[in-house]
Order: structure tokens, then C-alpha cells, then sequence
């Protein structure tokens, strides 16, 4: 259920998960990516890993939000959430991290399936 994905044209390991994940769920290379959100942080005077800017980007590429049910807030995981959604592509959003699962795979850098969320996107065609 986990592949491992690294867009990041150096193969760098650094706090670009935001990029790594919107890579994955809007099918686009890790420069572009970084020049829409960069593009979206400068109108809207923030960083460019700010959930309003990266939500502006998915919600403008066909994503809506949706909130993971409060019935059990810290037990919900990616894991249970790829075993629910076999189908579709999504990015998944934890306390400090985002990741994309794409037909019931989680695309990451790391093993994430253990990490509860919080919320999700949910690409609508």
C-alpha cells in the first residue's frame, strides 16, 4: 500500500512534502509545482506551504476538502483510508505532513500509513 515517490529533482529529503504530494495528485513535476505555489503564496503575502496556498491550487485543479468524521479523531490512518478509498486520488493531511494516495497507494517519501489525519482532498472529475 505504500510505494515510495521522491519527485524532488535532487532526490533531496527536505521539508517538501507539500510539493512531493501535489506532484503526485495533480500529475505535474516538482518545478512547476513549486512556481504555482510560490506564484499563489506572493498574491495571497504568505509561504507557499500554507494550507490556504496549497488548497488554493488543488481547489483550482478540480479538489474539494473534506473533514475526517470526529468519531475517532486520532485513530483514523492513512492505512484505514487506503483500505476505504481503493479508488480515486487524494492528499491526505496529518498534524505536520501531506502525502497522495492514488487508487488505494500512499505515494510518500516514508512509510506514513501509521499517521492519523486530520483532513483530506478528494479530486472530483
Amino acid at each position: 500500500m505504500w510505494i515510495e515517490f521522491n519527485p524532488n529533482p535532487e532526490r533531496r529529503s527536505t521539508i517538501d512534502c507539500t510539493v512531493r504530494a501535489l506532484c503526485m495528485a495533480l500529475d505535474m513535476d516538482w518545478d512547476t509545482i513549486f512556481i504555482a505555489l510560490t506564484a499563489i503564496a506572493f498574491v495571497q503575502k504568505t509561504m507557499p506551504s500554507e494550507n490556504g496556498v496549497w488548497g488554493t491550487l488543488l481547489h483550482r485543479n478540480g479538489f474539494r476538502r473534506y473533514v475526517v468524521p470526529n468519531t475517532c479523531p486520532d485513530c483514523y490512518t492513512a492505512r484505514q483510508f487506503c483500505r476505504d478509498h481503493p479508488l480515486g486520488v487524494y492528499v491526505l493531511v496529518f498534524t505536520s505532513h501531506i502525502a497522495t494516495v492514488v487508487d488505494g497507494n500512499l505515494y510518500d517519501t516514508w512509510n506514513s500509513l501509521d499517521e492519523s489525519m486530520q483532513f483530506y482532498w478528494e479530486r472530483k472529475e
